[in-house]
């Protein structure tokens, strides 16, 4: 297998949803849960994407994974590669961007790193190096109340200068609408006034492409699924990469019984629980049970049990920003966090146990603590539920065939579960 891009992406959700945007472009892609095992039967693909739980833990031991991912896809053939990380590019001011941008342009040679999170098909842009989600800057939108990385600041050259040690320019879209060779030209000299790091405006999905076309000149690049659909459009249309369409990934329906899991307290999520309302049973945890001990985990699963025999059941965990903001006060902000996700771990074993084998899983950290306790190698990307989240079969489930969703929080309309649930068959 010789690879024609390779791709890192800080957490699962987010892996997913690049991993779609490339399969719609044509590519044949993979998703692996974290660096594969050398004895790991892939198949033939164009792309790999290598998903990390690494957005918000100790920024050295961020590098150090995604140093190993790097290194694997490099010894697979892939001459380019995109950290992919969140179109909301929330972090700290301690990382982990600008830290693993730092350490993966280094170990490639890259005197300056393309930078962008805009993809304006999730109507995620960037205007004088300003990220908008929709028409309000990002310190503006609900991000700011993010649990994990609130965000405070939509001007990305200060927000990657803080974390980087690079200094951070700016390609704005003056220079974007003139087209690759302009963007190179423009990355040139910043490069010789000693900057090694750009934010690249985006605005329109044509920007994209020419950011793309751009971007394959270096060896890393950095940014959200909006740039991997720039790079696999150039791949394409420079014949590098034969386009294929998604029948060739698709297979036998999977079947049986189906569940989902929601952890995401985003207003999207918080959103989309209450329309599942009104088509399956739903059950509100307490959050502040499942951080005092087992207890609310088995009354969960007892209730799954004594319903998803007659069709898909919701268990979420979901609070509004206040109730979120009182756990983190009490148990603190890591400690609660880390507790429920394991707790909707635990849940997740217990209804593939019960014999669930279509699980849609809402939530970012919730997604990553689920795929990491099913020991899931990787996924076959299919068919897409919503823009950024495709259906994805595992491969090499210890359980057999299974299907599963994996949703960012901010992800999908308010009907998401109910279209989920009927694509993935």
């Amino acid at each position: 297998m010789t690879l024609k891009l390779g791709c890192i992406a800080d957490d699962y959700t987010g892996a997913s949803d690049l991993a779609n945007t490339l399969t719609r472009a044509g590519l044949r892609t993979v998703q692996t849960i974290g660096v594969p095992a050398a004895d790991l039967a892939l198949p033939e693909v164009d792309a790999v994407v290598v998903s990390l739980k690494s957005r918000s833990i100790e920024a050295s031991l961020a590098v150090a994974r995604s140093r190993e991912a790097d290194t694997w896809l490099r010894g697979r053939g892939a001459r380019h590669v995109l950290f992919k990380i969140c179109s909301t590019f929330d972090s700290t001011d301690a990382g982990n961007i600008g830290p693993v941008m730092d350490a993966l342009a280094g170990d490639a040679g890259d005197g300056i790193v393309l930078v962008t999170p805009a993809f304006p098909e999730t109507r995620r842009t960037v205007y004088q190096g300003n990220l908008f989600v929709g028409a309000v800057p990002l310190n503006e939108s609900p991000l700011k109340d993010h649990p994990l990385n609130p965000m405070h600041d939509a001007n990305l050259v200060r927000v990657l200068a803080r974390q980087s040690q690079r200094k951070v320019g700016l390609v704005d879209l003056a220079i974007v609408v003139h087209g690759p060779e302009a963007i190179g030209h423009r990355l040139a000299e910043l490069a010789g006034q000693g900057i090694g790091a750009a934010i690249v405006d985006a605005v329109f999905d044509a920007d994209l492409t020419a950011i793309g076309a751009a971007a394959l000149n270096n060896r890393v690049s950095v940014g959200a699924s909006g740039i991997g659909l720039g790079l696999a459009r150039a791949l394409v249309e420079a014949g590098h990469v034969r386009s294929h369409g998604l029948a060739e990934h698709e297979d036998a329906p999977v079947g049986g019984m189906a569940a989902c899991l929601a952890g995401s307290c985003s207003q999207a999520t918080l959103q989309q629980i209450a329309q599942a309302e009104t088509i399956m049973p739903v059950l509100h945890l307490d959050a502040a049970g499942l951080i005092a001990g087992p207890d609310e985990t088995r009354r969960a699963l007892a209730w799954a049990r004594e319903r998803i025999g007659k069709g898909p059941v919701l268990i979420a965990s979901s609070a509004t920003p206040d109730q979120v903001s009182a756990l983190q006060a009490k148990h603190g902000r890591d400690a609660a966090g880390h507790a429920i996700e394991q707790a909707m771990a635990d849940l997740a074993e217990g209804l593939i146990g019960a014999g669930v084998r279509r699980l849609i899983v809402a939530g970012g950290e919730t997604s990553g603590a689920v795929v990491d306790r099913l020991k899931i190698p990787g996924f076959l990307v299919g068919p897409e539920i919503a823009a950024g989240v495709p259906v994805l079969r595992a491969i090499g489930a210890g359980a057999g065939d299974m299907l599963l969703a994996l949703k960012s929080g901010n992800f999908g309309g308010p009907q998401f579960f109910a279209d989920a649930l009927g694509l993935m068959r």
